[in-house]
């Protein structure tokens, strides 16, 4: 925004007049300096407020107008606004010795004659009128300053800049407008590619034609020391678009795109060496100093160049405790050299970038760590347990708060059993996310001593309580037997779950709302219910159908209108898909519907026809192998799989051996047959074999090599009454 503030300070009498700026035709309109015969002098004070000002004249700033900013105003232009002698002594503008005061000079002219007369008498405006800040006032100083007076050429009468170039700050209000500008672009990053892209956008083109930003690989953490060498690695390169010939600089080796180009380079700062004692320094220096000269070609290498004259300025960028980059701002040849003010603007913008890269990179850091912990603690792949599929989805509550305390899990049970859990733990944070941590591995551990739903509710209550008094959490814990066609539900506070019919009917079940988890001194009970065929279970957290535009009961209601409509578009006799089933109920939220984590768990209950399972009871005895093989000869005739007879006679004798040696009481034979055929073998003997690898004496020990050899897998889980061995074989 350019600026127009009003000046106050009235021309004196006979003061050197400036020279008009050129005209759009190029042609440098001149004020002859004579004044009208019979008077000494035309004071300033003596002439017209009201006469309209020239085109030349408009424009011309008081000597306290900032002007835009990159376009300030030196002391040769306030000189030639203001009719005061420059500091060199000679008037802004003229381009031979000022004239008599009397004015009797060479072009001397009858008062009010002539087009002179009339753009002389124009050329003071009012000066209670604000005057615009012209658009090409960039005078240099200095050595530079020969041949150019206010953005324009003495000679030619043209401007010196290149159309649509910013001209170099000379004023501390431009740099400290310029600072604030740029810092708050730069704090609006938050990750370290938008803080870099800020820098670059901030800088280009108003500070510099060009930067190239380069930091640490890999950058730095927190109070992290790295022992390797330091090395540097260009992460950004901007500039303006080089149409000119620059004579051969870095400058038109740089892509036009930021995000393309060298941007692999590495640089090893070596210890000791001339780079390496910049960045130490900390202060931006420009590159002709004798350090910088040194420093850049192991910097940019050997085959770049920089333009000379104090055209690039070298930073370092220091975060909170140490180094973390450099920056290199570089100006064409053809333009202005940075002045010995542009190296605090170069430290303000390099020590800005660097705190907040070290903060990105912090920040960084902390949801790459809240990311690992919320994907640790939730299941990466869910199991495929016989007679049941499964499907899940997890949403955090927002992006910026990535972790939660929301849950789900699928447990594999002895007996073709599964367990299916879903919790909400208060909150989500880190800490709700470590909780909910500690009692899913609760939850686990209990599942494996394949304890009731309501004792594990009950044991993961007494954790919650030994956790703290404020860890409260709900839960759902429900057991499928694929062969009973069942399901036991326990809850504690938590919505109750979905049952979806082959049909097409969804209702909520009604099970035991209980109390949530970490109360403490309450009872849990445990309901058994049908689970057909073809029926789709689906768990979920009060995230999905509670927010503060509805209450629970009502996006309960929504939530089974949804599956229900779902179904309707699969038919009655074919059931959704478990992966479009889900995201169709995500679908369902609208856009102030998520104020918490979602966990949503799906299961289809395929079971386990009747005749695909086969079960005897045998007494522990030294005939129990023999009859087990017979059995298990005539099941697999059944069925036709006669090529696995060999195998399953073999394994099945083994294991059936190792139960009757121990066992008091009946064993039990278990085959069943889906996508691969799995036996099964109980006794009441709770330690569990363990493979070993028998010596070359030894008469027994190996018959669960022989299991591990030849089974697609196998193992072994601790019941209460006991235990259960079983091996899985694949069949065509």
């Amino acid at each position: 925004m350019t600026e127009h503030p009003t000046s106050h300070e009235r021309r004196q009498p006979n003061a050197a007049r400036p020279a008009a700026p050129a005209d759009p035709r190029g042609a440098l309109l001149r004020t002859p300096e004579q004044p009208v015969p019979g008077s000494p002098g035309l004071p300033a004070q003596g002439r017209s407020a009201g006469t309209p000002a020239s085109p030349g004249a408009v424009g011309v700033p008081g000597p306290d107008s900032p002007g835009p900013i990159g376009t300030p105003v030196t002391a040769d232009a306030r000189a030639a606004a203001t009719g005061t002698p420059a500091a060199s002594g000679s008037p802004a503008g003229s381009q031979g010795p000022p004239a008599p005061s009397g004015g009797h000079g060479p072009t001397d002219a009858p008062a009010g004659s002539g087009p002179e007369h009339a753009q002389t008498s124009a050329t003071e405006p009012d000066p209670h009128r604000p005057r615009p800040a012209p658009e090409a006032m960039g005078a240099q100083s200095g050595a530079e300053a020969t041949g150019r007076q206010g953005g324009m050429d003495r000679r030619t009468g043209q401007s010196s800049q290149a159309p649509g170039t910013p001209m170099p700050m000379r004023r501390d209000g431009d740099r400290l407008r310029f600072v604030g500008a740029a810092t708050r672009r730069i704090a609006r990053g938050i990750d370290l590619d938008e803080i870099v892209m800020g820098l670059c956008r901030a800088t280009v083109p108003t500070f510099s034609d060009a930067i190239l930003v380069y930091l640490r690989d890999p950058l730095p953490v927190g109070d992290e020391r790295p022992t390797g060498p330091v090395v540097l690695r260009l992460r950004r390169t901007d500039r303006i678009p080089e149409d000119r010939d620059t004579e051969g600089f870095l400058l038109p080796a740089l892509q036009p795109e930021p995000d393309v180009g060298i941007t692999a380079e590495l640089c090893t700062v070596r210890p000791g060496g001339a780079l390496n004692e910049v960045l130490r320094g900390v202060r931006p220096v420009f590159a002709d100093a004798p350090a910088a000269r040194a420093a850049l070609p192991e910097l940019i290498g050997d085959d770049l160049t920089v333009p000379g004259g104090q055209r690039a300025i070298l930073a370092p960028l220091r975060g909170r405790r140490r180094v973390i980059g450099a920056a290199l701002f570089l100006r064409r040849p053809d333009r202005p050299a940075f002045e010995t003010d542009d190296l605090l603007v170069a430290a303000q913008l390099a020590t800005h970038s660097a705190l907040g890269i070290d903060k990105a990179v912090l920040y960084g850091r902390e949801a790459y760590i809240a990311d690992e912990l919320q994907r640790t603690m939730l299941p990466e792949t869910l199991p495929r347990p016989t007679g049941v599929r499964l499907a899940s989805r997890y949403l955090p509550a927002a992006e910026t708060a990535r972790v939660g305390g929301d849950w789900y899990d699928a447990i594999p049970l002895p007996g073709s059993r599964v367990a299916l859990v879903v919790g909400d733990v208060m909150g989500h944070s880190m800490t709700s996310a470590a909780i909910m941590g500690q009692l899913r591995t609760t939850a686990q551990t209990l599942a494996g001593l394949d304890l009731p739903p309501q004792e594990v509710l009950h044991h993961l209550d007494e954790q919650a309580q030994r956790l703290g008094t404020d860890r409260m959490a709900t839960c759902l814990y429900a057991v499928y037997d694929p062969v009973a066609h069942r399901i036991t539900i326990a809850n504690a506070g938590h919505p109750p779950p979905v049952l979806l019919h082959l049909g097409g009917r969804a209702e909520v079940l009604r099970v035991p709302p209980g109390a949530p988890i970490g109360v403490g001194g309450v009872d849990f009970e445990a309901v058994e219910l049908d689970a057909p065929a073809g029926a789709t279970l689906l768990l979920y957290t009060d995230g999905l159908v509670e927010s503060r535009l509805r209450d629970v009961w009502t996006g309960i209601e929504q939530l089974r209108e949804r599956i229900a409509a779902t179904a309707q578009l699969t038919g009655p006799d074919h059931p959704p898909p478990l992966e479009a089933l889900c995201d169709e109920v995500l679908d369902m939220l609208g856009p102030g519907d998520r104020d918490d984590d979602i966990a949503l768990l799906a299961a289809r209950f395929d079971g386990i026809a009747p005749s695909d399972v086969a079960l005897w009871h045998l007494e522990p005895e030294d005939a129990a192998p023999g009859r087990a093989r017979r059995l298990a000869r005539k099941a697999l005739s059944r069925w036709d799989l006669e090529e696995l007879t060999d195998s399953v006679e073999l394994l099945v004798s083994e294991v059936v051996t190792n139960a009757v040696r121990y066992a008091t009481r009946p064993v039990t034979l278990r085959l069943l047959r889906t996508d691969v055929l799995r036996c099964e073998v109980g006794d009441d003997v709770p330690q569990l074999p363990r493979l070993r690898q028998a010596r070359a004496t030894d008469e027994g020990g190996r018959g669960l090599y022989l299991v591990n050899k030849l089974a697609r897998r196998w193992g072994a889980t601790r019941l209460s009454t006991g235990k259960v061995v079983w091996f899985e074989l694949n069949h065509s």
